[in-house]
């Protein structure tokens, strides 16, 4: 069982920037996708960004242009680089991976704040 754990979320003013990770205790070689997903208080959690085994990446279009997706897979993590941040964004995050052979993983997540 892979267990996925995220990191570096916190509170950050309109304009500023914050870099997600998600460490996995197996190989992300493994999985298909991982993406991440974030949750606003009374909103359904919606996909965020998208990176496939393969390297290609997606994005929702209130984040294009200002997140990035990336991996390492010799740390076995993936990271959500978050630049010109809105209080919109203000949600909590999760990391998720979807394996090869049709697991799929959740992290516990890791709250992001933006205000003044």
């Amino acid at each position: 069982q892979v267990h996925l754990v995220e990191s570096g979320g916190g509170l950050v003013q309109p304009g500023g920037s914050l870099k997600l990770s998600c460490a996995a205790s197996g190989s992300i070689s493994d999985m298909a996708f991982m993406s991440w997903h974030r949750q606003a208080p009374g909103n359904q959690r919606e996909a965020v960004a998208t990176i496939t085994h393969t390297g290609n990446t997606d994005y929702t279009d209130s984040v294009k242009g200002r997140f990035t997706i990336s991996r390492d897979n010799s740390k076995n993590t993936i990271y959500l680089q978050m630049n010109n941040l809105m209080p919109e964004d203000t949600a909590v995050y999760y990391c998720y991976g979807r394996g090869i052979t049709g697991l799929k993983v959740w992290g516990q997540g890791t709250q992001v704040t933006v205000s003044a």
